[in-house]
């Protein structure tokens, strides 16, 4: 078994998965490569990989469906989506499903490689820190190390990036914190597609705030974001 990170790449075009894992496999990963999502989904439950590369249009079970299998018993495994679907609702959806991040077919392999290392890196670092800490702000509770969000209405499972994010605006509430900032400290990198998917995890934990009315995530146009408390 390698010492080096293993990355589950389910794709069904064979050329593709062939070019991409032998690319991967030169950087040194251990890659396990399946050609639909039932195969994909036995793989995990078998290999348990630190991170999923998933094709969204795959036989048997498609990759939204996978995700959605895989995040039912793991919230910690990264996903990232590697899709030749453009339209804004089908990015949306799977961020929703609790993946990671996307990324457009045809895409860069130097690209991918680099978003890999940098949810890997993030990855090892959540791992090696104590997060058995619960934040509170206004009459909400953020148990980090059970991903759990308790609002006033009932509590709300969390996938770790939404934790994360969440835990950065609570450590800085009242504090007006720049686009450029956010995607450094959660993303590990400023970056065009990282912040097409802040966006879509801001909407996200702003419908999770409503239950409360002392708590308001603000957007400050063209400078960034501020978790308001009302005194």
């Amino acid at each position: 078994m390698s010492d080096m990170p293993s990355i589950l790449y389910v794709e069904d075009d064979e050329t593709l998965r062939f070019i991409t894992a032998e690319n991967l496999e030169r950087k040194g990963y251990e890659v396990i490569t399946c050609a639909d999502g039932l195969e994909g989904l036995t793989c995990f439950k078998d290999k348990l990989p630190d991170i999923c590369l998933l094709d969204v249009m795959l036989p048997k079970m498609d990759g939204f469906s996978l995700a959605k299998e895989i995040r039912s018993g793991n919230q910690d495994v990264p996903i990232i989506f590697l899709t030749a679907k453009t339209m804004k609702e089908d990015r949306i959806e799977g961020l929703v499903l609790g993946a990671d991040d996307y990324m457009i077919k045809p895409f860069s392999v130097e690209e991918l490689i680099l978003r890999i290392e940098v949810f890997l890196r993030r990855s090892k670092v959540s791992n090696s820190n104590i997060i058995a800490q619960k934040l509170s702000v206004a009459d909400i509770q953020l148990d980090m190390q059970n991903l759990i969000l308790s609002l006033p209405d009932g509590e709300q499972k969390l996938t770790p990036r939404e934790a994360d994010l969440l835990a950065f605006f609570i450590r800085h509430k009242n504090e007006l914190l720049t686009r450029e900032a956010i995607l450094e400290a959660i993303w590990g990198d400023n970056d065009y597609f990282f912040g097409r998917s802040l966006d879509v995890f801001i909407s996200k934990i702003r419908k999770m705030l409503k239950a409360d009315s002392t708590i308001k995530l603000e957007n400050r146009h063209g400078v960034g974001f501020i978790l308001k408390i009302k005194a």
